[in-house]
C-alpha cells in the first residue's frame, strides 16, 4: 500500500511542507563518502581500479575497458529493424527539439562605440554517462550525445557499466546507438569510479579529462558528480527516478496508475506521487495498480518502490493546493490529468519537465517525444533544469569600446573605483583618456 498525506484542511507553512514531502531513505549524501574512496581509487591506479570496481559492482571485468572499433560497428549491424527505426526517430526528434535550445547571438550597443556583444560557447570535450545495472538505456545515449552534438561539441566520450550478460562488455544496443550517431570514443565503465575518470582522465587509456559530465545514474554516480563538480562541470546530481501525477476525479484512474508504475519499475528507491483532491479517486487508482503490475517481470521491484517512503498519495482541497505541493516536492516529471490543466500549468513552477493531458504520459518524454530526459530529481528541479544543448555551452560578453564611448564613461569608473579604495582601477582607466 502508498502510503497517504493528507493535507486536507490547510497547506502547512513552506518549511513544514518541505518536510512532509516523500523522499527515499538512502540520498546522495549517503553515499559521498563510498563514492570518494572510488575515484581516488581511480585516480591513484588508473584502468586496475577501473577493472576492480567493474568485478565488484557491475558485470566483471571488461576484456577492453575502451571498447574497439569494430564492436561499435558489429553493434550496428545486430540492430533489430523495430529498434532502428526507433532509435533513428527518436535521434531525430530530439535534435529537432534541441536545435530549439541554442540562443541566437546578440549585440546590445549601450552608447555610440559602446558594445556588448554575447555569444555562446560549445564545450570543447564532454563525457556522458549512460547508466546500466536494472534495465538497458539507448534512449539515455540519445538525449546525451544529440544535446551536444547539436550545441556544437567537437569531442564527446560515453561511459557505460559493463554488462554480466555479456560478458562484462557495454550492452550492444548502448553501443549501437552510439554508432547511429557516430561516437566511437566509448568506455566499459560504470558507477563513480567512471565519472572520476572523466574528470581526471586515464593516461594508460588514453582518456582526457573532460569539462563536462552529464547524464542520470544511482546515488553514486550522483554522489561523485557532486566530487568533481568545481574539476569539471555536471549537469546535475540526477539520482533515482520520480513522478508526481496532478489528478482529480475527472482522471482516468487506469492511466495514472499505469504511468505511477512505469516509473517506479526503474529502481526500488524510484519515486512515484499522486497528488489529488478527491480520496474516491486515490482509492481507485490504488486498486488499479495490482492487476496491471501482476504480469510485470520488474513487479517485485516497483512494488518496492510503490510501498516505499519515497512514493505516496497526497491528497488536498484543490488544485491550486495540488500544484503548491508540487512546487515544493520539484518532481523530475510532472503529469496534469484534471478538468482544467492549463490552470494548473499555469500554477506551477518547478518541474524537469511537464506532460499535459492523458495522451501524454511520461513514457512519451523518456522515448519518442522530442524532450530531453536527463532531468534534474531530489527536488532540485526548484533551482536547477534539465539537459539540453545550452547545457553544453558556455555564455561569453565579448566588450568593444571606443576611445569616445570609455572617455563618456570614465568619470564614473573613477567616482566608483575610489569609492571602493581600488585607485588602480580608475586609473587605468585615466591612463587612456588623458592621452
Amino acid at each position: 500500500m502508498m502510503q497517504r498525506i493528507d493535507l486536507r484542511g490547510g497547506l502547512p507553512a513552506r518549511a513544514e511542507l518541505l518536510r512532509l514531502m516523500p523522499r527515499a531513505a538512502g540520498d546522495v549524501s549517503h553515499a559521498v563518502d563510498a563514492a570518494r574512496e572510488l575515484i581516488e581509487d581511480v585516480r591513484h591506479r588508473g584502468a586496475a581500479a577501473l577493472r576492480d570496481q567493474a568485478e565488484r559492482f557491475d558485470g566483471g571485468a571488461p576484456t577492453n575497458v575502451r571498447v574497439p572499433a569494430a564492436e561499435i560497428t558489429a553493434a550496428v549491424a545486430g540492430l533489430t529493424p523495430e529498434v532502428r527505426a526507433a532509435l533513428d526517430e527518436a535521434i531525430r526528434r530530439v535534435r529537432a527539439a534541441s536545435a530549439a535550445q541554442i540562443p541566437a547571438p546578440s549585440v546590445t550597443t549601450l552608447a555610440d562605440g559602446a558594445e556588448v556583444h554575447q555569444r555562446w560557447q560549445p564545450m570543447r570535450r564532454v563525457g556522458l554517462y549512460v547508466p546500466g545495472g536494472k534495465a538497458v538505456y539507448p534512449s539515455s545515449v540519445v538525449m546525451n550525445v544529440v544535446a551536444a552534438q547539436v550545441a556544437g561539441v567537437p569531442s564527446i566520450a560515453l561511459v557505460s557499466p559493463p554488462q554480466r550478460d555479456h560478458g562484462g562488455a557495454v550492452h550492444p544496443t548502448i553501443l549501437a546507438a552510439a554508432g547511429l550517431l557516430g561516437i566511437d570514443e566509448v568506455y566499459a565503465m560504470g558507477g563513480a569510479g567512471a565519472v572520476g575518470a572523466l574528470a581526471y582522465g586515464v593516461a594508460e587509456l588514453d582518456l582526457e579529462p573532460v569539462d563536462l559530465v552529464t547524464g542520470p545514474g544511482n546515488n553514486y554516480v550522483a554522489a561523485a558528480k557532486r566530487l568533481v563538480r568545481g574539476v569539471v562541470g555536471i549537469d546535475s546530481e540526477a539520482g533515482a527516478t520520480e513522478i508526481l501525477v496532478i489528478a482529480d476525479d475527472t482522471a482516468d484512474a487506469g492511466f495514472v496508475a499505469a504511468d505511477l508504475i512505469s516509473q517506479a519499475e526503474h529502481d526500488e528507491q524510484a519515486g512515484s506521487v499522486l497528488v489529488t483532491t478527491s480520496a474516491a479517486f486515490a482509492d481507485a487508482v490504488e486498486a488499479a495498480i495490482p492487476e496491471r503490475t501482476a504480469v510485470l517481470g520488474t513487479a517485485a521491484r516497483l512494488q518496492t518502490a510503490l510501498d516505499g517512503p519515497q512514493s505516496a498519495i497526497v491528497l488536498v482541497d484543490s488544485l491550486t493546493d495540488a500544484a503548491t505541493v508540487s512546487n515544493a516536492y520539484g518532481p523530475e516529471h510532472l503529469e496534469i490529468q484534471t478538468v482544467d490543466d492549463d490552470a494548473v500549468l499555469a500554477d506551477v513552477d518547478a518541474a524537469g519537465a511537464v506532460f499535459v493531458g492523458p495522451s501524454t504520459p511520461v513514457s512519451l518524454g523518456d522515448y519518442l517525444a522530442g524532450s530531453n530526459h536527463v532531468l534534474p530529481t531530489g527536488g532540485q528541479a526548484r533551482f536547477g533544469s534539465g539537459l539540453s544543448a545550452s547545457t553544453f555551452l558556455r555564455p561569453q560578453q565579448i566588450v568593444r569600446y571606443t576611445p569616445e564611448a570609455l572617455a563618456e564613461v570614465a568619470p564614473h569608473i573613477v567616482a566608483l573605483s575610489t569609492e571602493e579604495q581600488l585607485p588602480a582601477h580608475g586609473a587605468a582607466v585615466t591612463e587612456r583618456t588623458n592621452r
